[in-house]
């Protein structure tokens, strides 16, 4: 019986993916085989020498300590993909809502609801104030042309936009989805220099700090609108705000509002919003359901964050060696080395590795395991973990 702790409220449909004469769940589990989570943050958390993975339902991963659990051996996922409808809509309603000052409008029309029958005569008078341009035939740059970015692109086409992308990572799975009407932007600045409207998925990382900023948003036309409802650090707010005060960015869309940017003229700032359906949070939650399964179950590593991808389909029910180590030279040699010492068959392998100071993982399907061999390996230096599965 396997054990999953839940450090936030998931999704009781999700739930069902797991078949409870293998799994217990719930919140108070103590000495977890694994662990689902949200947003529940985990730095301060000391995790127990049985725990195997962390299965974060959704795309960030900020609240868990990557590198820790790499040092313990501990796999931690992500869900890339799972939310893309839900953020994709919301982009699109960003879109709008940016165009026209249809939340301004809405707020005052409350002002005067006690008007009674003059409401209508002081609508008509005041409507002038919250007009804005339509979507149809304006140019959308998109940065990031990942699960969000690619369906979004094809959105935008559908609706009058000329669009233009821009992702030097692209995906051959992501390619397949774009639209053929989207323009290939080779560099961001194609995006700043064309673009009426400026929609942002990159991942987060040290090169993508503070990439939207005063010198950025000085390549963009005068009156752009952006749009970030993918992390809140790869806008520079004080670089945005003086933009928007001198007009340069018409409107700003964030799904991150701070102190500085929740009351402020020309910025709309969502309650991070993004994921938030149920329809989300489902996939989100079923997706990390799978990937605690498969790795469990079968050693196979779906969708990871902090260790190479890994799968090999389980042939014949032969027992599987699942070992993570150093990424250095001979460690294959000297774990099958260690596994034909104790005349081990290996019926099956894979090793997948990577550079800097992410782990290697290693399967081998091998015909039995004798008594003192997983001890065996786990003496070999740079071995992290080892696992065997039945």
């Amino acid at each position: 019986m396997y054990k999953i702790k839940t450090l936030n409220s998931i999704s009781p449909t999700a739930l069902e993916k797991l078949d409870r004469a293998k799994y217990t769940v719930n919140s108070d589990i103590e000495n977890p085989d694994a662990i689902l989570v949200r947003s529940a943050k985990m730095h301060d958390i000391t995790f127990n020498p049985e725990l195997l993975c962390i299965a974060r339902a959704g795309a960030g991963v900020n609240n868990i300590p990557l590198d820790r659990c790499a040092d313990e051996g501990i796999i931690v996922f992500n869900t890339p993909g799972a939310n893309a409808e839900a953020v994709k809509e919301l982009v699109l309603c960003a879109m709008f809502l940016s165009s026209r000052d249809i939340i301004g409008g809405v707020e005052w029309v409350k002002t005067v609801a006690d008007q009674g029958d003059k409401v209508a005569a002081l609508v008509e008078n005041q409507k002038s104030e919250y007009v804005g341009p339509e979507i149809s035939g304006k140019t959308l740059g998109v940065i990031g042309l990942g699960a969000i970015g690619a369906p979004v692109s094809a959105s935008a086409s559908a609706l009058g936009m000329t669009v233009y992308g821009y992702d030097p990572f692209l995906s051959v799975e992501s390619a397949w989805q774009l639209s053929s009407s989207v323009i290939h932007a080779k560099d961001l600045d194609t995006i700043y220099r064309n673009s009426d409207f400026i929609t942002i998925h990159s991942p987060y990382k040290d090169d993508t700090h503070h990439m939207i900023n005063k010198e950025s948003i000085a390549k963009m036309k005068r009156g752009v609108r952006i749009i970030n409802l993918a992390r809140a650090e790869l806008v520079n707010d004080d670089d945005m705000l003086d933009a928007i005060k001198s007009g340069q960015v018409s409107c700003y869309v964030t799904d991150f509002p701070n102190g500085k940017t929740a009351n402020v003229p020309g910025v709309i700032a969502i309650p991070h919003l993004g994921a938030s359906t149920p329809e989300s949070e489902d996939n989100c939650a079923g997706m990390a359901c799978f990937e605690i399964i498969e790795y469990v179950e079968n050693g196979n590593i779906i969708n990871p964050v902090n260790m190479p991808s890994a799968q090999m389909p389980r042939i014949d029910g032969d027992p599987r060696i699942c070992v993570i180590h150093d990424n250095e030279p001979g460690a294959i040699t000297k774990i099958t080395g260690a596994v034909s010492s104790f005349g081990v068959n290996i019926e099956n392998m894979l090793n997948v590795g990577t550079k800097g100071r992410v782990p290697s993982y290693t399967m081998l399907d091998v015909s039995f395991v004798p008594d003192g061999l997983e001890d065996e390996i786990k003496k070999l230096d740079g071995v992290t973990r080892v696992r065997i599965i039945p």
